[in-house]
């Protein structure tokens, strides 16, 4: 009797209970009804199987999902959601899909096409077989009526979970808004830990005032303009040589040597004999002035001409004085020896004074010109720097160096600079406020030049860019990126490799 009163108690319980629940839940509807139909943006990408983020390219929204996950040798399955920007199916498009493996070596590229059928309002389905195993990068090239055609690129590879975008879209929130900016073709995707493997450090491109300095190899040679040569204007002996010797020190007016000439005194002789005949007429002093100036253009000083007229005997043999001071840097003459007119004798230098001339290559011979500082630095001389100036710029290259000839002055009191020592130039051009990165930023691949800007969200996209001065470790880029724009500066070459694996174009 008490087990059958237990029994009731509990069954009550249990009806109350249902009682209860039945007045908590809402009305059923009734069988023939329809439920409220869902379009536009009320229907998320998300909601119909497809666990991928949401990416917009162009006029699109695109949801894209591969089963399995992992993609696996054989048989795969894709789906994509195409929507407008509103939120709506977009029925009717064409979609080519194509998994690509790059061709590596001898194997030449491998494609896994999928054949994409819409089977509902905006959603298209298509399988594909992957032969091997390895990274199968994914593009689809998606063309509706009415709309711009759009590419998207993923990163897929067996065995790996998900896919990656690359290139042609972005990733957008829950609001519809992009995220980050489309990125273009080729653009690597790598998380921290690839960044860190790879050792990706990355840099800013920015407006500096550019400073290129300029090296060239110089060579000390004499001034030019300080050259003096002494020969003989009339056919001559060589009598006494007072400077016997190369490098010999000279003075302006010194004693070089003598010399014995019939004509010259011969024109020592006219000469008395007019003077003796000085004062009769105006006709002789005209005479008289004529010997004289012979005299004196045949290098006889005015002292000399003066003991003649006091001597009233010609000299034999008369004396060669120094045209100016410096050293003796060339000699052509003994004693004894028979002078022709107008041999060169001596060549006297001056040597407070030097030029450096230097070979500029012909690619910066441009930026050199008159008047720009130059620091020179002779090997031999370790402790000592010369300044100087760039005071011509020869109008010719040299044909088969390819290179253009400058001209520095120095000051050399001392006679430290001799001729044709070689000396090292440096030149600093100052070229303006210029763009610039890095120079290891830049792959220069035959005549293109391309650098990887990080775009954030660990993308990395290469930029063809245009190139101008290098300087100090800068790279001047003329056009391709704007100032702020960060670039990759280390691991470059090994992203650009996979970069060219991932997009699948021409090499650069």
């Amino acid at each position: 009797m008490t087990r059958f009163i237990l029994l009731f108690i509990a069954g009550a319980a249990l009806l109350a209970l249902g009682i209860v629940i039945g007045w908590q839940l809402p009305p059923s509807p009734p069988p023939d009804a329809t439920p409220p139909e869902r379009t536009g943006s009320d229907v998320p990408i998300r909601s119909r199987g497809i666990g991928q983020p949401t990416y917009r390219s162009g006029p699109f929204r695109v949801g894209v999902a591969v089963e399995p996950a992992a993609p696996q040798v054989g048989e795969n399955r894709l789906k994509v959601v195409l929507e407008d920007r509103k939120g709506n199916p977009v029925s009717g498009a064409q979609i080519r899909a194509v998994a690509e493996m790059p061709a590596m070596g001898a194997m030449p590229a491998m494609q896994a096409p999928a054949e994409m059928q819409e089977i509902e309002p905006g959603l298209y389905q298509g399988t594909f077989d992957l032969p091997m195993e390895g990274s199968w990068p994914l593009t689809l090239a998606i063309s509706a009526s009415g709309m711009a055609d759009r590419q998207i690129s993923f990163d897929m590879a067996t065995g790996r979970a998900g896919l990656q975008l690359t290139s042609g879209a972005t990733r957008i929130d829950g609001s519809g808004e992009a995220t980050l900016e489309e990125a273009p073709p080729g653009t690597v995707t790598l998380d921290a830990r690839r960044r860190q493997l790879i050792g990706v450090e990355t840099a800013e491109a920015k407006l500096v005032e550019m400073v290129r300095t300029i090296r060239a190899v110089g060579r000390v040679i004499y001034d030019e303009t300080r050259l003096t040569d002494v020969s003989l204007k009339f056919d001559a002996w060589i009598g006494k040589l007072y400077v016997n010797y190369l490098g010999a020190k000279v003075q302006k007016g010194q004693p070089l040597f003598t010399v014995y000439g019939p004509e010259l005194l011969a024109a020592q002789q006219e000469y008395l004999e007019i003077k003796r005949r000085a004062g009769r007429s105006d006709v002789t002093q005209a005479l008289l002035e004529a010997a004289r100036k012979r005299l004196s253009l045949w290098d006889m000083t005015p002292g000399e001409i003066a003991a003649l007229e006091r001597r009233d005997v010609p000299y034999d043999y008369v004396p060669i004085h120094a045209p100016r001071s410096g050293t003796v840097v060339a000699k052509n003459v003994v004693e004894g020896t028979a002078q022709q007119a107008g041999a060169t004798l001596l060549r006297i230098a001056d040597l407070s004074r030097v030029w450096v001339e230097a070979e500029v290559y012909e690619a910066e011979l441009p930026l050199v010109g008159e008047g720009m500082k130059a620091e020179i630095h002779l090997p031999y001389l370790p402790d000592q720097r010369f300044q100087g100036v760039v005071d011509y710029v020869y109008p010719y290259l040299e044909g088969q160096s390819r290179t253009g000839r400058i001209r520095i002055t120095l000051a050399n009191p001392n006679g430290v600079l001799k001729p044709d020592m070689y000396a090292e130039v440096k030149l600093k051009a100052e070229l303006g406020q210029r763009l610039t990165v890095p120079e290891e930023a830049v792959i220069i691949a035959g005549e293109t030049r391309v650098v990887f800007e990080d775009l954030g969200g660990g993308r990395l996209a290469p930029r063809l860019v245009q190139t101008g001065q290098q300087a100090n470790g800068l790279m001047e880029i003329l056009s391709g990126l704007e100032s702020g724009d960060r670039v990759v500066t280390s691991g470059n070459f090994l992203i650009a490799a996979e970069s060219r694996l991932k997009a699948g174009i021409q090499q650069w």
